[in-house]
């Protein structure tokens, strides 16, 4: 049994160490400068303390973007060096932040242990390589993100580091082979345990699903299925979900081999940047496909984001949560005891709070950012939330989960489509989707995203919305000015959050103008990217006339839009003459 050493490294802090929403994120050339991954990963071992460290059992792993083999060997010999016990990782160091949630969670050792916690190598749905993204946050036992209690500590600590531990003469490990390696230290022994990156995750998803009713749907020859995992870790598990265990042709997958840059592509599942499923659904611009797939789907880099689509037809993310809120006692066996509530991000349409009131169900408003759904969820006050930027999830993980929110839909058309897979016209995505806004009204909505403009441009801008709304009058008057066909303002605010759980208030969570007649302009700094700053604008009409939910979205909404553009002087502020992705 090889050996190691416990070696103490002096070290300098870096600047701007600060986790975001979703851990530290920087471009590739900032972790590989040396010391400056090992500074993040000591300065958590260190705010999380020594009772949470010493004997633990840490998942490390990722959605495989350049630099994580590399890192997952640091963290490794660190973890060995800060007293942990065994460390679990990804065969090949792949797993899905869904995945990772799902093992911290579900598996157990050989021993009868389970995970305390989890480092997860993730930039999300931003690009991979040498000279793009990359990404670190820390789960919890729950696993769900670190609260910011524990983020802000961290960040604490990277600004006064002395010194990180490391394991001297601990051997890389295969990482590539599944197996236990066992190693003798200090403190007594330490295991590197390589397991099955989807067995876990898929047997958590089989406890939630219908899967031989799926499977019925995916068999008919009167249905066509497609999923794209924009060469990010979902398509480690898509194949064994979608074609071994639920019996799709293994052509229904698109860019499902991981790869370190992703293809070269930006792994973000929106209409700009998942070309290939767009033109294959029959909404490319540029391509007309003649028959495409009933229903297609795309993951993100990491496989917690969703798209939804069916055949030449958009689900925004805000109808998708509410949909599968308003089906889910009927079409998911999980679900089957009722709802305990549901919860959306500030940023996301309305729709879902439309369902919850007409279902009579607990409802919460949280800041963008999963961690705040976990906390209703660990208290039983919530089984389904959602995020417009492409996230979706419910209490069986602590994260949001793209092949969750795919499963879900799916069971929802096999629910429709019971009694019509032999004979009759099938329940369609659209079908299902306008039958909802026929019961429940319909939420035009839209999303502009301007990326990497000018930090302090942006700032610039957000300083001018919050002067504005200091008189309201002075508001709808230069809205007149711009549009005399849009409703007035009658509140605006910058969105505070006071957790019903632990008290904790989330201030500055973005910028809200809400109108008389329930539409609604949000404007938000996103913390997801590694540089610049990216400015979200949200505009939101509701629309309660069945006569007049089949209009165009980005028609309906270009009253809004023109009046968001100009009362935040968008262009003058960040130079952008548009914005980098509409969805």
């Amino acid at each position: 049994m090889a050996t190691f050493k416990i070696t103490r490294v002096n070290t300098t802090p870096f600047e701007g160490q600060k986790p975001g929403t979703s851990g530290l994120r920087k471009k590739v050339k900032v972790f590989i400068q040396p010391n400056y991954l090992q500074n993040f990963v000591q300065a958590t071992f260190n705010a999380l303390g020594a009772d949470r460290v010493k004997n633990a059992i840490l998942v490390v792993s990722g959605d495989g973007r350049y630099y994580s083999k590399d890192a997952i060997h640091i963290i490794t010999k660190m973890a060995a060096a800060n007293g942990v016990r065994r460390v679990w990782i990804g065969q090949n160091g792949l797993l899905s932040t869904p995945a990772v949630s799902a093992v911290v969670r579900e598996r157990v050792g050989a021993d009868g242990s389970k995970a305390t916690g989890a480092f997860i190598l993730t930039a999300s749905h931003n690009p991979g390589g040498p000279h793009e993204d990359f990404g670190i946050k820390y789960n919890m036992e729950n696993g769900g993100p670190a609260p910011e209690g524990i983020t802000n500590k961290i960040y604490e600590n990277t600004t006064t580091i002395k010194e990180y531990l490391i394991a001297e003469g601990l051997p890389d490990v295969d990482i590539s082979t599944t197996g236990v390696s066992s190693f003798e230290g200090p403190e007594g022994k330490f295991d590197v345990d390589v397991f099955d990156s989807t067995s876990d995750y898929l047997k958590l998803l089989k406890s939630i699903f219908d899967f031989p009713s799926v499977q019925n749907l995916l068999s008919s020859p009167k249905f066509s299925f497609c999923y794209d995992a924009l060469h990010g870790v979902a398509g480690v598990h898509a194949k064994r979900i979608f074609v071994e265990e639920l019996g799709a042709n293994e052509s229904s997958l698109v860019n499902c081999v991981p790869k370190e840059d992703f293809g070269g592509g930006h792994p973000d599942p929106n209409l700009t940047y998942a070309k290939e499923l767009v033109a294959r659904m029959g909404l490319s611009k540029a391509h007309s496909e003649p028959n495409p797939p009933e229903f297609g789907a795309a993951a993100d880099g990491d496989g917690d984001r969703n798209m939804v689509l069916g055949k030449r037809f958009f689900v925004t993310p805000s109808d998708s949560v509410a949909i599968i809120a308003a089906n889910a006692v009927q079409a998911i066996p999980y679900f089957s005891g009722g709802l305990k509530g549901v919860a959306r991000s500030m940023p996301t349409s309305a729709a879902l709070d439309v369902v919850a009131k007409h279902l009579n169900l607990k409802f919460f408003e949280v800041p963008t950012g999963w961690k705040f759904f976990g906390n209703l969820m660990d208290a039983g006050m919530c089984s389904i939330c959602g995020e417009e930027s492409f996230g979706t999830g419910s209490d069986h993980i602590r994260e949001k989960d793209g092949i969750w929110a795919v499963l879900a839909w799916l069971s929802i058309l096999a629910y429709k489509n019971k009694d019509n897979l032999g004979e009759g016209n099938l329940v369609t995505v659209e079908d299902i989707i306008r039958q909802h806004w026929v019961t429940y009204g319909r939420h035009y909505y839209t999303r502009y995203d301007y990326e990497n403009v000018n930090a302090d441009g942006a700032k610039e801008l957000m300083a001018h919305l919050v002067k504005l709304q200091s008189s309201i009058d002075e508001v709808n008057k230069v809205i007149k000015e711009i549009r005399s066909d849009v409703s007035n303002v009658v509140h605006a605010d910058e969105f505070e959050y006071k957790d019903p759980i632990d008290g904790s208030v989330s201030k500055h969570q973005g910028i809200r103008y809400l109108f008389e007649d329930g539409s609604r302009l949000v404007f938000r700094l996103s913390g997801t990217g590694s540089e610049g700053a990216t400015i979200r604008l949200y505009i939101e009409q509701y629309e309660k006339d069945s006569s007049k939910i089949g209009r165009d979205s980005q028609e309906a909404l270009a009253p809004l839009v023109e009046v968001a553009l100009n009362l935040s002087k968008m262009q003058e502020y960040t130079g952008r003459s548009a914005p980098t992705v509409i969805t």
